[in-house]
């Protein structure tokens, strides 16, 4: 009896171990929950005192410590840890082990800095690329631009250009590319003054008006080309607008040059109907007021017919010059050969005042 307790004894033992290594108590509990064995019969060896019910679960740990041991012939196993914590602990510490024991693994982070590094890089304008790649490019769009006529379609690819502007403000090539772009346009310009120069006077008005529209219309397209130039570099660094730039460099280079040579023809042009086309006439005149204001003092008469509110407010004791002024210019036009057209289905003056004042006398009949 006492052979079989022991073995018993044994077994639960091991089961025990088991359960502690597989971190599985719950069939712990249930072996240690088993009715306890019979109790052995009288003998030399001592049998172990019995423990009070329900205290087996706690106290088992402790009392197979306590054991001498088993018989021979059954395998002693390593002591129960009073926890399965300690068993934690320990593979913790062999995964650990295993860790440091292998080879570390490449970070792909830094991989990838390299990568990208290597690839920006790569991508870097010199001045010399800029000026053997990307300034020729934006030469001869700009040549184009400059040059066409109003209306004209220009194969170039907007799309491309901008991309070069952008790369090359990113690039820290802003002020190289500013600097070319006014010393390019700077060079058109005194051509275009050289050409006028050597106008005849009876074509010089017709041909200052085409350089004038050709020009501004070449900044609609030249100014949104260097848009992102002028944000990051003349905007900020400067002060300054593009277009404001590009318009005082025609100013300065063109129109000072010539404004005192075609405002005399402008005002003959004038005193002459339809020498000069009105939109040609009109033209011109609201683009000197565009270049520079101040023009105005040189002839307001001229620029008063143009631009609103350029002479002073009508006053009503003024009211018989202004109508004499009229009957001026229309005695002008008839003995230019402009005739007044057939007058025959005109009512006369009298016939007219009389119809008015009998209207208005009706009108207040009926109220």
């Amino acid at each position: 009896m006492e052979e079989s307790m022991e073995e018993e004894e044994g077994g639960s033992y091991e089961a025990m171990m088991d359960d502690q290594n597989h971190n599985n108590w719950e069939a712990a509990v249930d072996g240690f929950r088993q009715p306890p064995p019979p109790p052995p019969p009288p003998s030399s060896i001592p049998a172990p005192a019995r423990e009070p019910p329900g205290g087996q679960l706690l106290a088992m740990p402790a009392v197979s410590v306590d054991r001498k041991g088993p018989k021979e012939g059954l395998p002693m196993g390593p002591p129960p840890e009073p926890n399965g914590v300690i068993m934690m602990l320990k593979n913790c510490d062999a995964a650990a082990a295993v860790a440091k024991a292998a080879p570390a693994a490449t970070p792909t982070s830094s991989i990838n800095i390299n990568t990208s590094t290597s690839k920006f890089l790569m991508n870097v304008i010199t001045i010399e690329d800029y000026k053997s790649t990307y300034w020729p490019k934006l030469d001869g769009a700009i040549d184009q631009l400059l040059t066409q006529s109003p209306g004209d379609y220009i194969p170039i690819s907007y799309e491309q250009i901008y991309s070069c502007v952008y790369k090359c403000v990113c690039q820290q090539h802003s002020e190289q590319m500013y600097s070319d772009l006014i010393k390019k346009i700077t060079n058109h310009l005194e051509r275009v003054s050289k050409e006028l120069q050597a106008s005849p006077p009876d074509l010089y008005i017709e041909r200052f008006n085409i350089a004038l529209g050709q020009y501004m219309g070449a900044l609609q397209s030249i100014v949104p080309l260097f848009i992102y130039m002028n944000k990051f570099y003349i905007e900020t660094k400067l002060n300054r607008d593009l277009k404001d730039d590009l318009i005082k460099l025609f100013t300065e280079h063109v129109a000072e040059k010539h404004i005192y040579s075609l405002m005399p023809l402008l005002l003959e042009a004038q005193s002459t109907p339809f020498q000069v086309t009105p939109s040609t006439m009109a033209n011109i005149v609201k683009g000197l007021y565009t270049l520079r204001p101040e023009w105005v003092q040189m002839a307001p008469t001229l620029f008063s017919k143009f631009i609103p509110n350029i002479l002073p407010r009508a006053v009503e004791s003024e009211l018989s010059e202004y109508a004499a002024q009229d009957q001026k210019l229309q005695r002008e036009l008839i003995q230019n050969g402009f005739t007044r057209g057939d007058q025959s289905r005109k009512r006369a003056g009298d016939e007219l005042a009389y119809n008015s004042s009998s209207a208005c006398a009706s009108s207040r009949g009926y109220r």
